[in-house]
C-alpha cells in the first residue's frame, strides 16, 4: 500500500486526466509509427508496379486525410512548413553529397543559368497561363508561376536513382546541378513575391533583386566555409562509433538555419556544403552516406505524407480542369521554351534539351512553396495550394512514370545495368586516403579472367576455407574466396564490376566484345572512314576513350557500350580509370542505334 500511495496523483479525477494524457501520447506514437510502416509498405508496392514512390507517398497522405478512408483532420500549416523546410534541407544536402566535381565539369554554367534565368522565364510563361485560366491579376499569377517554376530535387534525384537509370554525363550533370540549385532561387522569389502581394515589402523590384543577390552570396559563403569546417571537424575528432553521420547531418541543418537567420539562402548553403564534403577526403564516408540514405528517405516520406494530409480532395476538384491546363502548359510549353533558351547557346543537342525539358518534375517543393502564402494569409492562398497540388500530381503521374522511357527515347540513357555485388566497405581510422573493401569472389567474375585491379588498389588479405591468408600465402584468388583490398577512397564503385555475379560479369561476353580489339585512343574519324560508318561530325576528332568519358555519367566500366552508325564499341579493359581497349562489333538488324546529329 505504501508504494501505491507514492504514485497516486491526488484526486481520482486528476489521476484519470493524467492517464488520459498518457494514452493520447501513446496514440500519437502509434499513429506516427503506423504512418511510417504504411510508407514502407507502399514503397514495396511502388517498386512492384513501377509507380513513382513519391507519388505513392502523396496519394497515401490523401487517403489518410480528412476526405479519405483515414479521416485524419490535419490543418497545421506552420508545422508542415517546419517539417518541409527541414526535409528539403536534408534532401539538398544529400544531393550535394552525391555531386562529384569531376562529373559535372563543363555543365555548371548552363545548369546555373537554367537554375536562375530558367526559373524566372518558366515562372513568367506559366504566369501567362495562370492569368488566362484562373483569372488572376499579373502579380498573383507571377507568384503562382514562381511556386510552380522549379524542378523538385527530391523527385529528380530519387526517381533517377530508384530506377537504376544511367544518363549521359552532360545530361545527368546538368539535371543534377540544376535541380539542386534552382530550389533556393524559387524559395527566395516566392517569399519576396508573397511579401510584395501582402503589402509588407517596401522598395519594389529593386529591393527584391538586391535581397536575392545577398541571399545567394551569403548562401555560397556559408555553404563553402561551413562545409570546410564540417570536413575539418569530422576528420579531426575521433567520435564514438556511429556519431560521424549524425554530426554531418546536424552540422548541415545548423548551416541551413544560420544562413536563413542572416537573410541568406539556407538551401543553397546546405547544398554547397554537401558538395564540399563529397569532394574532399572524409572520415567514415560510407557511414555518413548510409545514414544519409535513410534520413533522406524518411524526409521525403514525412514531407509528402504531411502535404497529402494537408490537402482536401473535395477542394481540389473545384480547380481541377484549369489546374490541369496550367500543368499541361508548364510541361509542354513553358519548361521546354525556357530550357531551349538557356541551353542552346552551350550547343546542347535537341535530344538533350528534350529530355531535360521533360524531367522538369514538380514535386513536394511546389506544394511546400504554396504553403508560404497560406502562412502569410494571402486572400487566394488556398487557390495557389490547390492548383500546385494538382500540378504536382499531374507531373508525377505523367513525367515521373515515363522518365526512364523518355531517357531511352531521347537517346540519353547509357546501357549499364547495376552490378550485383555484395561489397563490404570499412573506414580505416588514423588516415583518410584508403578504405578497406571486401568482396566474395564469384566463379565467373572478371577478376578471375585476367581483369586488372584499378591503380593504387592492393590486396590486403584473403579469407579461404575458414583461414585468413596474407597476399603471399593466398597466391592467386579463387572462386569462393573473400578478398579484402586497400582502395583509395571513392574507388570502390569502380571495382564492383570485377567481382560481379556471373550473369552480370559475363554480360559483355554473351553479347560478345566483337571480332576486333582496338586501343582506347583510336580516332573515331579514322575508324569511321575505314569501315564506312556514318557518325555525327562532333565525334570525328574524338577517340573511343573520350567518347565513353563524354557519354557515361561516371567512370566507364568493362562491358559498357556505345553504338555509332552500325558499329558497336564495347569496353574491354581499363587502365588508370581510362578506357584502354575496346571491342568492335556490328549491330544486328533491328538494334536501336545511338548517336544522332
Amino acid at each position: 500500500m505504501r508504494g501505491f500511495r507514492l504514485v497516486r496523483m491526488g484526486s481520482p479525477r486528476r489521476g484519470g486526466l493524467f492517464l488520459e494524457s498518457l494514452h493520447a501520447i501513446d496514440l500519437r506514437l502509434l499513429g506516427g509509427a503506423l504512418l511510417i510502416l504504411a510508407g514502407i509498405a507502399s514503397s514495396l508496392l511502388a517498386r512492384r508496379f513501377g509507380a513513382p514512390l513519391l507519388l505513392v507517398f502523396l496519394l497515401l497522405g490523401l487517403l489518410l486525410g480528412v476526405d479519405g478512408p483515414g479521416g485524419i483532420r490535419y490543418s497545421d500549416t506552420r508545422f508542415t512548413f517546419l517539417v518541409g523546410s527541414l526535409a528539403l534541407a536534408i534532401i539538398l544536402f544529400d544531393g550535394g553529397l552525391r555531386t562529384r566535381a569531376a562529373h559535372v565539369q563543363g555543365s555548371v554554367k548552363p545548369a546555373l543559368l537554367l537554375a536562375t534565368v530558367g526559373v524566372v522565364a518558366t515562372a513568367a510563361l506559366t504566369a501567362l497561363a495562370a492569368s488566362k485560366l484562373l483569372g488572376l491579376p499579373p502579380l498573383e499569377a507571377m507568384l503562382l508561376g514562381t511556386i510552380l517554376a522549379s524542378t523538385d530535387a527530391a523527385a529528380v534525384f530519387f526517381l533517377i536513382r530508384a530506377g537504376g537509370l544511367h544518363l549521359e554525363r552532360r545530361t545527368g550533370a546538368t539535371l543534377e546541378v540544376e535541380s539542386g540549385a534552382n530550389d533556393p532561387v524559387a524559395v527566395f522569389l516566392t517569399i519576396g513575391l508573397t511579401l510584395w502581394v501582402s503589402g509588407d515589402h517596401e522598395g519594389g523590384v529593386w529591393t527584391i533583386a538586391l535581397s536575392m543577390v545577398w541571399a545567394m552570396a551569403a548562401g555560397l559563403a556559408v555553404g563553402y566555409f561551413g562545409g570546410r569546417a564540417l570536413v575539418a571537424v569530422l576528420n579531426r575528432y575521433d567520435l564514438p562509433s556511429g556519431l560521424h553521420p549524425w554530426l554531418a547531418l546536424a552540422g548541415a541543418v545548423t548551416l541551413f538555419a544560420l544562413t536563413n537567420l542572416i537573410g541568406g539562402s539556407g538551401y543553397l548553403a546546405v547544398y554547397l556544403a554537401g558538395i564540399v564534403l563529397a569532394n574532399r577526403p572524409l572520415r567514415a564516408r560510407q557511414a555518413v552516406m548510409s545514414v544519409q540514405d535513410a534520413a533522406t528517405w524518411f524526409a521525403q516520406l514525412a514531407m509528402f505524407l504531411l502535404l497529402g494530409l494537408l490537402a482536401a480532395p473535395n477542394k481540389l476538384l473545384g480547380v481541377l480542369w484549369p489546374a490541369l491546363g496550367v500543368a499541361a502548359f508548364l510541361m509542354f510549353a513553358a519548361r521546354p521554351l525556357a530550357v531551349a533558351a538557356c541551353l542552346l547557346p552551350f550547343r546542347y543537342r535537341w535530344a538533350e534539351i528534350g529530355f531535360i525539358s521533360w524531367v522538369g518534375l514538380r514535386g513536394a517543393v511546389g506544394i511546400f512553396l504554396a504553403s508560404i502564402p497560406l502562412l502569410a494569409g494571402l486572400p487566394n492562398a488556398s487557390l495557389y495550394f490547390n492548383v500546385a497540388f494538382v500540378v504536382v500530381l499531374a507531373s508525377l503521374i505523367v513525367q515521373g512514370w515515363t522518365l526512364a522511357r523518355a531517357a531511352h527515347a531521347f537517346g540519353v540513357a547509357v546501357p549499364r545495368p547495376d552490378p550485383n555485388t555484395r561489397r563490404i566497405q570499412l573506414d580505416l581510422p588514423g588516415q583518410l586516403d584508403y578504405d578497406l573493401v571486401g568482396y566474395r569472389i564469384a566463379s565467373a567474375s572478371a577478376i578471375l579472367h585476367g581483369a586488372a585491379l584499378p591503380g593504387r588498389v592492393r590486396l590486403a588479405m584473403v579469407a579461404r576455407e575458414g583461414r585468413l591468408l596474407l597476399p603471399e600465402e593466398a597466391a592467386e584468388l579463387r572462386a569462393g574466396d573473400y578478398a579484402y583490398f586497400l582502395a583509395p577512397s571513392g574507388r570502390a564503385p569502380k571495382m564492383d564490376w570485377l567481382f560481379a555475379e556471373p550473369a552480370d560479369a559475363r554480360q559483355a561476353e554473351t553479347e560478345t566484345f566483337g571480332s576486333f580489339i582496338l586501343p582506347g585512343d583510336v580516332p573515331l574519324g579514322e575508324l569511321a572512314s575505314f569501315y564506312g560508318l556514318a557518325i555525327p561530325a562532333r565525334f570525328a576528332k574524338s577517340t573511343a576513350a573520350q567518347l565513353f568519358d563524354e557519354r557515361f555519367d561516371e567512370q566507364a566500366q568493362i562491358g559498357d557500350s556505345v553504338t555509332l552508325g552500325r558499329a558497336v564499341l564495347v569496353v574491354r579493359s581499363l587502365r588508370e580509370d581510362r578506357v584502354a581497349q575496346v571491342g568492335l562489333r556490328f549491330a544486328g538488324v533491328g538494334e536501336r542505334l545511338i548517336g544522332g546529329k
